[in-house]
């Protein structure tokens, strides 16, 4: 891939929303790079809306920063570099990553993945080396990466991402204690897992089908690393399930909702709307839409100042 040479312009058409330029606005750049290591050729940003944010610019080195609206910049801090000032410089750093510095994809299956010959893939899905793909569905524009394990009776949506060493499908140990011998007995899990548009899973995360119905991501959700998501799980949609989180069976996550960083959730609970669970938090009852718990157990400590999708009812 040769090198890259991005004007200024071309940086601020991927950017949504209105931006204001100080400084030069011929540069050009080729990398992206973060805010203490850029140089003359980097674009990069800065979302602190403090004067610590005006000190890390100013001690920056970047050709190009995107900043926020919100400070009061002196003439000599865009002197020898630009910046693009927005309302969330995170979101359009963000915007201008996905449009000149993500990495492309050339889509295909590779030849070591082993495929059921029942499964129903669309031809544009990419499949990564030794995966293997079950009787399922696999909607356009999916990537699948390496040594990824789907079952069958798992339907994946259109534009989903699964990194390498998820599990898909898998039963799991749900038991019921015979209280004649004590022996433990085996529920038998036949449900499937349903994976709507433009999930992402991230690595070695584990999704377990459902018992007797399915367990469903909503669409837009992005679930972290090493998360494990029990059987007959509902997640709603654009929802965040961070890292070495575990979701117990049955337990439903409503619509635009966050779970942080080791948390978990208790089977059979319900976590509403707009809701955010606190990092490493023990959730054992319910939690009501708009509302921030941590803690273990879980309590209210607050509300969420965000309001997604409406109310409840919106479908």
């Amino acid at each position: 891939m040769g090198k890259k040479n991005i004007s200024l312009t071309e940086l601020c058409y991927s950017i949504t929303g209105e931006y204001e330029v100080l400084g030069d606005s011929d540069r050009r750049v080729s990398i992206a790079s973060p805010i203490d290591k850029a140089g003359k050729e980097s674009v990069t940003f800065c979302s602190k809306s403090t004067e610590d944010g005006l000190q890390l610019i100013r001690n920056s080195r970047a050709g190009v920063i995107i900043s926020s609206k919100e400070l009061s910049y002196r003439e000599e801090d865009y002197k020898d570099k630009t910046l693009i000032l927005v309302s969330d410089p995170r979101l359009a750093f963000i915007q201008v990553m996905q449009k000149y510095f993500q990495e492309k994809i050339e889509f295909g299956i590779s030849p070591t993945a082993v495929i059921d010959k029942d499964a129903k893939i669309h031809p544009s899905v990419y499949i990564g080396p030794n995966s293997y793909i079950g009787k399922c569905e696999i909607g356009e524009n999916t990537v699948i990466d390496g040594n990824v394990y789907i079952y069958s009776g798992v339907v994946i949506g259109r534009n989903a991402v699964i990194q390498t060493g998820a599990v898909i499908g898998a039963e799991s140990t749900h038991f019921h204690r015979n209280n004649q011998t004590g022996e433990w007995e085996k529920f038998p899990q036949i449900g499937g897992v349903i994976i709507g548009d433009d999930v992402e899973i991230g690595s070695n995360t584990s999704i377990m089908r459902g018992a007797l119905g399915d367990t469903v991501i909503g669409r837009g959700t992005k679930i972290g690393h090493l998360c494990s998501i029990g059987h007959g799980v509902t997640i709603g949609k654009h929802c965040y399930i961070c890292s070495h989180s575990a979701l117990a069976g049955s337990s439903r996550i409503g619509d635009y909702s966050e779970v942080w960083l080791g948390s978990r959730i208790r089977n059979w609970v319900e976590v509403g709307r707009n809701a955010v669970v606190g990092m490493g938090a023990v959730v054992t009852k319910n939690v009501g839409d708009g509302k921030v718990v941590f803690g273990v157990p879980a309590e209210e400590q607050g509300e969420t100042n965000w309001l997604f999708g409406g109310s409840k009812n919106v479908q």
